[in-house]
């Protein structure tokens, strides 16, 4: 079946010509795809500073910049999250790839803030056209083992975001950095679509009986209620722990600077990524026990404590301390509560129930963010920063309260 036929939801064609690769070799794909698309999401966090330099922008534009990716990806899950249970996997990824070259071709060539972010809107809905399909992929793949399934899933996503500050640094090491790193990611996608292309897709798990247009359509959202208090009490971490990867992706990389006397996008993209980095390692750790929910938000508390401390010191070891502490407490809860979700929806509804929990996680990359960056702008970087650290922390102390109370 071509990915034509996919997208206009024809019947299987059994004996069309098809790569049928193996579960394995599936698995590292959904993956990837969706990891790659990340990265180049998150390529720019370093170069933020060179933009702004170049453009004229200020924070607060900065932090538009940013949100424009986020929104458009919360508008993305909330409107197409749910298209691979009807169009297949396979279709998904490849309409997101293709979406994510266009979005980066855009970016790399902005010449102002509203081309920006049209390119980040652009990049924003490829990830949401991914997020659904690569994780209900997983599942299906892993039928056996849903634990595992999500936490590929979450070692996917946070790995990602955590690779591309990384990359994005060492890039811009080659001349022209505000276009060079974009345009190898293009190339990189384009490279990721040629075996998708290739590969003999297996049918969607829900074809439109009714006609394609009513399948396709945004749909009310709804948690079953066997899921509903899991699926809020994640949703809730996502907000708050996602509100700390949303300023070390878009304000943390001039924060850092200051603290670290780093003076280049690979060093400024190397420290904005430690707590995402915590955060994907921590994927791999297989701790158990009931109170690992708020025990790591408890760590993530203090590890979003000592970060305006280590500002106020201008200590780089205190900053390092507190960014990997708060990557990996934040990895720990959240890991769990996802998990906790994952296994109590149903494999019909999960490509729309995980796109659902996105939209309110990554609401919260977004909105404190663009607080942020206003009141940044009002009483300058440290005291913002000061105050964002102090009630995300009370946020996670309060949620480590009620989790604990659950538990009991």
């Amino acid at each position: 079946m071509t990915v034509i036929s996919e997208l206009r939801m024809r019947p299987v064609i059994a004996d069309r010509w098809g790569w049928d690769a193996s579960i394995t070799v599936r698995l590292v794909l959904a993956g990837l795809v969706f990891s790659v698309l990340l990265i180049g999401a998150n390529l720019a966090t370093p170069i933020y500073p060179l933009l702004q330099a170049k453009l004229g922008l200020s924070a607060f534009h900065v932090t538009v910049a940013f949100s424009t990716y986020v929104l458009a990806l919360i508008a993305g899950l909330l409107t197409v999250g749910h298209w691979s249970d009807h169009i297949g996997r396979r279709a998904a990824l490849v309409l997101a790839v293709v979406v994510g070259i266009i979005g980066g071709m855009v970016f790399s060539t902005a010449d102002g803030l509203l081309a920006l972010c049209l390119g980040r809107g652009l990049q924003g809905a490829s990830v949401a056209l991914a997020t659904g399909a690569s994780s209900a992929a997983l599942r299906e793949m892993l039928p056996h083992r849903p634990e595992w399934a999500s936490r590929f899933t979450l070692l996917a996503s946070a790995g990602g975001v955590a690779a591309g500050p990384v990359i994005g640094g060492l890039l811009s090491i080659f001349p022209d950095p505000t276009r060079v790193p974009f345009q190898l990611h293009v190339t990189v996608l384009v490279l990721v679509l040629i075996p998708l292309l290739v590969l003999k897709a297996r049918p969607a798990i829900s074809p439109a009986v009714e006609g394609p247009m009513k399948a396709l359509k945004p749909r009310m959202p709804s948690v079953s209620k066997e899921a509903s208090s899991t699926f809020w009490m994640a949703s809730i971490i996502g907000f708050v722990s996602f509100s700390v990867f949303g300023f070390t992706l878009s304000l943390a990389p001039t924060y850092f600077a200051d603290i670290a006397n780093a003076s280049t996008p690979a060093s400024v993209g190397l420290l904005a990524a430690l707590v995402l980095m915590a955060s994907a390692v921590s994927q791999l750790i297989a701790m158990r026990g009931r109170f690992i929910i708020p025990i790591g938000l408890c760590v993530m508390a203090a590890g979003v404590t000592l970060i305006p401390v280590a500002g106020l010191l201008g200590s780089l070891p205190l900053l390092i301390v507190a960014c990997i502490a708060a990557g990996a407490g934040q990895g720990f809860a959240f890991r769990v509560a996802f998990n906790d979700v994952a296994l109590k929806v149903e494999s019909s509804r999960h490509a729309q129930i995980i796109s659902m929990l996105y939209v309110i996680t990554y609401l919260g990359s977004a909105l404190p963010v663009l607080g942020l960056g206003a009141a940044a702008g009002v009483w300058g970087l440290p005291a913002s920063v000061a105050f964002f650290s102090a009630v995300i922390a009370v946020a996670c102390l309060a949620l480590a309260g009620f989790a604990a109370r659950r538990v009991r």
